[in-house]
């Protein structure tokens, strides 16, 4: 099971989900809600929980950037989940927000987020929260660097919004504590520091691979993703 992260959609697994289902391995990439981290993992714990399809399956659920965060959090107390695997990805411990995890070197890491962010009003939306959109002229360089201009153009209008409140939702007890971990760590990624992601990484005790790929590897290497996976599936099957 596929968990894209923000400002991106489940088509930024496609390249990985057609090797993993050449391989033989059912594989599901639903949306990911970018409401706020309670909001999103309750929605993928009970797709994982609830969905027929999913009933007595082992499962390796696998979260990209925020996606990491989110799987943190859903799959805790879930027993069907056997492996984690995190892509360029945020494994927080307890009490740990986005905003403490964004480290000096990150393109993210600015005193204004307005200077990255563009803000837009959703209706509903709690007092002082609205929709952050990454600003185009950010999004090449910062985002999808190491992708083909053309292509970081189109998930830059493709984007889907992040609920502000999200960068400051604490993270709760986190399953890589009880659950056996992977982790692939891009060291040309501009928004979670590679020496960020290999704290994150050792503290969880995950296997670490290292490669030279920018944020978006699910995209520029999805042979590499696609093989971690298989990896952490026949390690725990």
């Amino acid at each position: 099971m596929l968990v894209h992260g923000a400002w991106a959609d489940s088509g930024s697994w496609n390249a990985v989900t057609a090797l993993l289902q050449a391989a033989g391995y059912t594989v599901d990439a639903p949306p990911n809600p970018l409401r706020g981290l309670p909001q999103d993992s309750a929605y993928q714990h009970d797709f994982l929980t609830q969905n027929p399809a999913l009933a007595g399956q082992s499962v390796v659920l696998v979260g990209h950037s925020y996606g990491g965060e989110v799987i943190t959090n859903a799959a805790t107390g879930d027993s069907q989940v056997k492996a984690l695997v995190y892509d360029d990805a945020y494994l927080p411990a307890k009490g740990e927000d986005l905003k403490d995890l964004t480290t000096p070197g990150s393109c993210f890491y600015v005193q204004d987020l307005s200077n990255v962010f563009n803000f837009v009003p959703f209706p509903g939306a709690p007092s002082g929260v609205a929709d952050a959109y990454v600003k185009p002229s950010v999004f090449p360089g910062c985002f999808a660097n190491g992708l083909p201009a053309s292509e970081a153009a189109v998930l830059a209008a493709t984007q889907r919004p992040l609920a502000s409140s999200t960068f400051t939702d604490q993270s709760g007890a986190p399953a890589w504590k009880t659950i056996p971990s992977w982790d692939v760590i891009g060291l040309n990624d501009n928004i979670v520091t590679p020496a960020e992601q290999l704290f994150m990484a050792k503290r969880a005790r995950a296997h670490i691979t290292e490669i030279n790929a920018p944020h978006l590897s699910m995209i520029s290497n999805p042979g590499v993703m696609a093989s971690v996976i298989i990896q952490a599936a026949q390690a725990t099957s």
